[in-house]
């Protein structure tokens, strides 16, 4: 079967008609394919290649899925990236946190359950840049830095390859679990969607409004796009539950650019984007006067009744990327620099300072504080080389380049009355912004680094049957030293229909500056009760004090073997098995204090506060799993169905536990259970997608079912209290569309139809006080949507 045939057979069984039409060609290798006669050069794009020329995906020794975006884009449920790719992929997961501080306003993301901050994600083939957040609650990515995908407008984008592979060697730092590439659009026309969604119950309205055009500039093409998108609050809280429990309030103003122009002998290249996001979550409420809360942290004559505080986040998110492509003799050259910038600054509302309220003779304080925030700047110079050689072996593509990429991480400090002790009482959290306090002088940050990388990747065809990959990649950061990593895989075809493929590599992941330098004193609630935490920063006083060493990288070797069986052009299946071994995970510890570590009690009581957490390289794991899909086409009464299947069966475990010299025989506190089982079930531990969709005329009509495997987290309490033990679930969604015309679509339909929601928990014992973590699926129920698309 040839390959173009067999990636026709994925993309109709997943996507429907749309995408043959939107997609055409075949999925081709991030390079510049030889020279024509005419000496033009054609930019080609598959994640994990540098190979020049059409390569299937069926026929690349790892596993890459190629999802198309063009449908979801103009008929889906979901109106961001994030829970697109978590409805459609099984590898891919996206928490939508409640109750979870900063994380609340930013969508995590992760490949086959591991960490957010272990997915690499890549624009265009060009490293993206991590959020400014470091992830400190919630069931998933805790302690983790990883990607905003939904600063990404989805009609921008063309598709998104997702490698699930281990491809340190290849790209470098963070591709322990794989590498995600968004490819957008730069092709001639425009576009325009508009949608509307909300939840059963009257609430989390969503309304979306984007567009896209492709004009003609200097013989090439800018595609424009501008998006706005406006969502509500949701809440789940029962009635007598003073707290706001459900979807963040968001504000997205979004626009990108998208560009290529023939330049000189070769191409100049260009993408550039800015998005502005304005959200609000819900803090913790606190009690009215005379309830079981502290009294010290409200005030009479502000919130006799109670109040929630609102953490209000002022999010910038801008990405840029300048290139040229050209021919030197016979190889193919590609020079960009590329520059990523996330800045997130905090303002709590509807909150006081109770310790300057106690001062006041009425009772008052400011019910607003700029609290501070953080930025995260990334500079990365690329040059890249390759070429392709026919006459050795069957064919021989090499590929050699470098990267410089230079780092800067802030931490700003908020208004005085954020943070300070007004009254000098020291009384159970009574000072600071109530909700979120300020970040304080001595957390403020501005540091640097810088990192060169060289890299070789070949790329062979021994036989028709038979193809190889190695590449090697050494790498230098100047603030831990070096690390070489290196990969090979390969592929047989042992019949016209089964293609046999493996890899094998090693790889790192370099301890983000985040995660360094992070630095924060807040407010828990642990069983209903407030307590003080500090974050205390690598080489500061606290860490230095509780004996934690300088963070070096997370050491990883990855193993996949797999294969995919194309019997007809109307089936298609691959299977893969893969094991992830990482040495030295960088975790967030656990909380450490004057009962459980003595010798730290003292600096603790300096500082004010209960207890304190680190970073620290402390634990091993492995993950293993299975990857599968499998679609078929057929014609039915009429019409056409298109049916696929996709699963993923994966399992965490920590392997061991390695405690710093200082704290030995503190393993408990170092990683305790409930800790471990945000590493080992942060995400369920199998999740499928089954999608129908059949086309009958105008109509089409698409029925996906969605189920999630169980999940056992930990309690604050910890033993002998039960773990939280969620059951598996299935969701399904379901939606029509009507072609008025070939450019004119109308689509309407809900998802989570059925109203499912997670297993309910001891809310004393769950991570963000509901009765149920947000998992799985999430908490607000059944959603229903409308959104039409035209085409100009």
């Amino acid at each position: 079967m040839k390959p173009t045939a067999i990636r026709q057979s994925l993309l109709l069984a997943l996507y429907g008609s749309a995408a043959l039409a939107a997609f055409p060609s075949g999925v081709m290798a991030q390079t510049t394919a030889p020279a024509a006669a005419d000496s033009s050069m054609q930019s080609v794009s598959i994640v994990g290649s540098r190979r020049v020329g059409n390569t299937s995906a069926t026929d690349t020794p790892v596993p890459v899925d190629t999802i198309p975006l063009t449908k979801a884009a103009e008929q889906g449920g979901q109106f961001d990236l994030a829970q697109t790719l978590t409805n459609i992929s099984p590898s891919f997961n996206s928490t939508r946190q409640t109750g979870a501080d900063g994380a609340d306003l930013v969508d995590s993301a992760a490949l086959r359950g591991l960490g957010s901050d272990q997915t690499l994600v890549l624009v265009n083939g060009k490293r993206r840049h991590t959020t400014a957040l470091v992830n400190l609650f919630g069931a998933r990515n805790r302690g983790n830095t990883g990607t905003d995908m939904n600063a990404l407008p989805l009609l921008a984008i063309k598709d998104v390859q997702v490698l699930r592979d281990g491809a340190a060697a290849q790209y470098g730092s963070d591709a322990i679990a794989g590498v995600i590439n968004v490819e957008l659009k730069k092709s001639l026309g425009c576009e325009s969607i508009a949608g509307f969604g909300e939840y059963s119950k009257h609430d989390g309205k969503n309304w979306l409004a984007s567009a896209y055009c492709g004009v003609a500039v200097a013989d090439g093409v800018l595609g424009i796009t501008g998006e706005y998108q406006d969502r509500g609050r949701s809440n789940r809280a029962e009635p007598d539950n003073p707290r706001t429990i459900g979807d963040t309030k968001v504000k997205n103003q979004t626009v990108y650019v998208n560009g290529e122009f023939p330049a000189g002998p070769g191409k100049l290249y260009l993408t550039a984007g800015a998005q502005t996001r304005d959200a609000s979550s819900a803090a913790w409420a606190r009690g009215g006067i005379g309830s079981d809360d502290i009294p010290s942290r409200n005030s009479a004559a502000m919130y006799p009744e109670g109040f929630v505080p609102y953490i209000n986040g002022d999010i910038d998110d801008r990405y840029a990327t300048v290139g040229y492509r050209t021919r030197i003799g016979e190889w193919a050259g590609d020079f960009s620099q590329t520059y990523g910038y996330n800045r997130m600054r905090y303002t709590i509302a509807h909150t006081l300072n109770a310790s300057i309220a106690n001062l006041d003779a009425k009772g008052i304080s400011p019910s607003q504080f700029d609290a501070g925030g953080f930025s995260f700047r990334q500079l990365t110079t690329n040059a890249d080389f390759s070429r392709y050689y026919p006459e050795v072996l069957g064919g021989l593509n090499a590929a050699f380049g470098f990267e410089y990429r230079a780092e800067n991480y802030k931490i700003f400090a908020g208004e005085p009355g954020s943070y300070i002790d007004a009254d000098g009482v020291g009384v159970g959290g009574n000072a600071g912004s109530q909700g979120f306090p300020g970040f304080q002088p001595g957390d403020a940050a501005d540091r640097n680094r810088h990192s060169s990388a060289a890299y070789l990747d070949f790329e062979a065809d021994l036989s028709e049957r038979t193809k190889l990959q190695a590449a090697l990649r050494h790498e230098r950061y100047s603030d831990f030293g070096s690390t070489t990593t290196a990969k090979l895989a390969g592929s047989f075809k042992a019949t016209n229909d089964v293609l046999l493929r493996a890899s094998a590599s090693t790889g790192f992941r370099a301890p983000s500056l985040q995660q360094v330098y992070f630095s924060s004193t807040f407010t828990d609630f642990i069983s209903g009760v407030p307590m003080d935490v500090v974050l205390a920063p690598n080489g500061g006083k606290v860490a230095n004090a509780a004996g934690i060493p300088q963070l070096k990288e997370e050491k990883s070797k990855s193993y996949t073997l797999g294969l995919t069986w194309t019997p007809s052009k109307a089936v298609s299946v691959t299977a893969d098995l893969y094991q992830i071994d990482i040495d030295g995970r960088i975790v967030l510890s656990g909380r450490f204090d004057a009962d459980n570590y003595p010798a730290l009690g003292s600096t603790l009581a300096a500082l004010g506060v209960g207890q304190a957490q680190f970073f620290v390289n402390s634990i091993d794991t492995r993950t293993q799993g299975l990857d599968l899909t499998a679609s078929h086409r057929m014609d039915i009464g009429g019409g056409k169905l298109a049916t696929y299947v996709a699963m993923n069966f994966g399992r965490t475990e920590v392997t061991g536990v390695h405690a710093p010299a200082a704290l030995a025989g503190f393993e408990d506190v170092l990683l305790s259970e409930r800790e471990r089982l945000f590493i080992e079930q942060g995400g369920p531990r199998r999740k499928a997608t089954l999608d129908f969709d059949y086309t009958l005329g105008k109509l089409e009509t698409d029925f996906r079912i969605v189920h999630y495997g169980p999940q056992t987290l930990g309690t604050f309490s910890g033993s002998p209290v039960p773990n939280q033990h969620y059951e598996a679930k299935t969701s399904a969604d379901l939606s029509f569309t009507w072609s008025f015309t070939d450019k004119t679509k109308l689509t309407v339909g809900g998802t989570n139809i059925f109203n499912v929601h997670p297993t309910a928990q001891n809310p004393d014992e769950t991570d963000n006080g509901f009765k149920y973590e947000s998992v799985q699926f999430g908490l607000n129920g059944a959603a229903y949507f409308a959104r039409v698309s035209h085409k100009f």
